[in-house]
């Protein structure tokens, strides 16, 4: 083989190792990623059947049922809701009325699993993603309301 010709194949070998390392970052990368739902968005069947998701809002007051460290409760952005069923010990900041990010899978009965809960950490503090989901949920029932009047 000629000296130009060894060039070209190490240069070429060396491509394709980095476009197969870039695949395996990026493949690596999309199954890391979780998107941020509303229960809007859930009943409009814009989340994944088969992905982890998160979901936020706020917590539905008197929906709040406590099993041992099994809890179902109600995540609401004031236009739909959709249950929630945990199996562990929530935040100490977790209350009813409250803003809360749940991430998990939604089962085919509709019922979202979570596999971890966070709750705001302040009096003033709604995750960016629940806030502009509540405010969307307002926008469109202020919408509604005009024009069923």
């Amino acid at each position: 083989m000629k000296p130009r010709h060894k060039r070209f194949a190490w240069i070429a070998a060396g491509v394709s190792a980095l476009g197969v390392a870039t695949a395996l970052i990026l493949t690596a990368f999309q199954q890391n990623l979780v998107f941020f739902f509303s229960p809007s968005d859930i009943v409009a069947h814009k989340a994944p059947k088969e992905r982890t998701f998160r979901i936020g809002g706020l917590v539905e007051t008197g929906s709040v049922k406590r099993d041992g460290v099994r809890v179902n409760f109600k995540v609401t952005d004031t236009a739909h809701t959709i249950a929630v069923v945990y199996q562990g010990i929530l935040p100490d900041l977790f209350r009813e009325g409250k803003g809360v990010v749940a991430q998990g899978r939604l089962d085919s009965d509709g019922v979202f699993r979570a596999s971890e809960v966070l709750a705001k950490h302040d009096e003033n503090y709604l995750p960016p993603e629940a806030a502009h989901a509540l405010e969307q949920a307002k926008k469109a029932r202020r919408t509604l309301q005009v024009g069923n009047q």
